[in-house]
């Protein structure tokens, strides 16, 4: 069975609505209380981890089921760039890319990783009054103090975590399977 597919956004929309959808997959498949909530746990902390990384975030998300076998799929697009590439494959349980599994797929999967890789500009001056002026502007990142809390949370709670990455576009499946 494949539930409605939820479109979230940035400023929240959508969260509770996924939450609600993985409440009444979770409902409708006949799982106990117990195994609700952690269905439900592995929505929330699966679409924090994966905003937490991407920073931006208009996502589709959606559950497919087979028997007891839940399969959370998250899918995104972002400007990608090697942080948050190592950040996202760090998340998976592999650690790989499956996006990239054929020959092909490997080929093309360095390549992308080639074309994100930080291009030097050392050799580019800075205007003086911009160099002297740097250390008075604070720059913040997205989420400083993400600690890789939903990551731990989410790999104590899923069987696995799948990360396939081509070009902008990130597809997460976590799988969460009760007896």
């Amino acid at each position: 069975m494949k539930s409605n597919v939820i479109i979230i956004d940035n400023q929240g929309n959508g969260f509770d609505k996924s939450l609600e959808e993985a409440r009444k997959v979770a409902d409708y498949e006949g799982l106990t209380h117990k195994e609700s909530l952690q269905l439900q746990l592995c929505a929330e902390e699966m679409l924090s981890m994966a905003r937490g990384i991407t920073g931006e975030m208009q996502a589709s998300f959606w559950i497919e089921t087979e028997g007891r076998a839940f399969d959370l799929h998250m899918s995104t697009k972002t400007v990608m760039d090697k942080e948050k590439r190592a950040l996202l494959l760090a998340a998976a349980t592999s650690g790989k890319n499956e996006a990239a599994k054929s020959f092909l797929g490997a080929i093309r999967d360095s390549f992308e990783y080639a074309m994100a890789a930080d291009v030097d500009h050392s050799d580019e001056a800075l205007p003086d009054d911009l160099l002297s002026d740097l250390p008075n502007h604070v720059i913040e990142c997205l989420d400083p103090e993400w600690d890789k809390y939903e990551q731990s949370t989410l790999k104590r709670l899923a069987e696995t975590i799948r990360i396939g990455i081509r070009g902008d576009n990130v597809d997460m499946t976590v799988t969460k399977r009760f007896a």
